[in-house]
């Protein structure tokens, strides 16, 4: 089990990018939702091990990762947000060389681990091909292979998806919820698609502060017949935009159509009430939060 108790961290300026975080996270697959700037990437990097938080604590099984960075480094899996991979080595030479830098060995040597490791990411075919020549899905690929090497007890990925095409972002999750069958995988994303696919409980996280821990179904259903949908021109968009809370506008031959969200199950004249999508909750939940506490001063990254 992963704990997080009352992290804090704030950066020169001050810039105060997690204000109070706890959360428990347990086998599988979990998510960290929020908007680019929340503080997911500052939470990912105090637990590898890579930060130190200004206060609080976390617990790997229950090591603390803030006082003794290394209990974790040999258990964890790590796949950043930017991966500095040499565009012009091989992406077979690239993983040797990182399995070599992380310390890893084999029974059959680190060429058969590669290979291995290589073919439970689909990149076989790819192997001797220079990493400047790959797509994005094959970089990502790449490294999520150097992430599982070591078979490690909790995998961390930090925007996976973003940049991805469609096609290469399904391969990328089948791959991620096969190895959230034993053990933690946790997944940091802006994009709601992520959760609403892998993800049997996620937090969202805006401006450094947890303010929601929920489950997809749950989220939904929170807004029952309180989401609608309907038509409006652009003058009355605008007017709409004022008095609710727009989670999607989409201009189809010409003409804006809306879903909007009501608390007061009060919509705008001719909307009809719809089902919800954790697309709706989400937005909700940040106007929510925006409402509740406005953005002051610098915060998070």
């Amino acid at each position: 089990m992963l704990e997080i108790r009352n992290l804090v961290k704030v950066y020169p300026g001050p810039v105060a990018a997690l204000q109070g975080i706890d959360l428990q996270i347990e086998n599988g697959m979990f998510g960290l939702l929020g908007p680019n700037g929340a503080g997911k990437t500052t939470l990912m990097r105090i637990i590898a091990g890579l930060l130190e938080p200004t206060s609080g604590q976390v617990f790997f099984d229950g090591a603390d990762i803030v006082r003794n960075p290394d209990s974790i480094r040999h258990r964890l899996g790590y796949l950043p947000q930017e991966f500095g991979f040499y565009p012009n080595l091989t992406g077979e030479a690239m993983l040797v060389f990182l399995l070599k830098l992380k310390g890893i060995s084999a029974p059959g040597g680190i060429e058969e681990l590669t290979r291995d490791l290589l073919g439970r990411v689909n990149l076989t075919f790819a192997a001797r091909r220079r990493i400047k020549g790959y797509s994005g899905g094959m970089r990502q690929r790449l490294g999520v292979a150097q992430a599982i090497a070591g078979d490690p007890s909790i995998i961390v990925v930090d925007e996976p998806t973003a940049g991805l095409d469609p096609e290469e972002r399904l391969r990328f999750y089948r791959i991620l919820a096969e190895l959230a069958e034993d053990r933690i995988v946790l997944l940091s994303t802006h994009i709601v698609e992520d959760v609403a696919v892998l993800c049997s409980k996620f937090a969202v996280i805006r401006n450094g502060r947890l303010i929601a821990l929920t489950t997809p179904s749950e989220a939904r259903e929170t807004l029952k017949g309180r989401i609608f949908e309907g038509t409006a021109d652009n003058g009355r968009l605008r007017d709409i935009e004022t008095t609710h809370c727009v989670t999607k506008a989409m201009l189809i031959q010409g003409t804006n159509h809306l879903r909007v969200y009501s608390p007061a199950m009060d919509p705008p004249a001719g909307f009809q009430e719809t089902t919800p999508t954790l697309e709706d909750a989400y937005l909700a939940l940040m106007a929510r939060a925006a409402a509740e506490r406005p953005v002051s001063g610098k915060t998070s990254r």
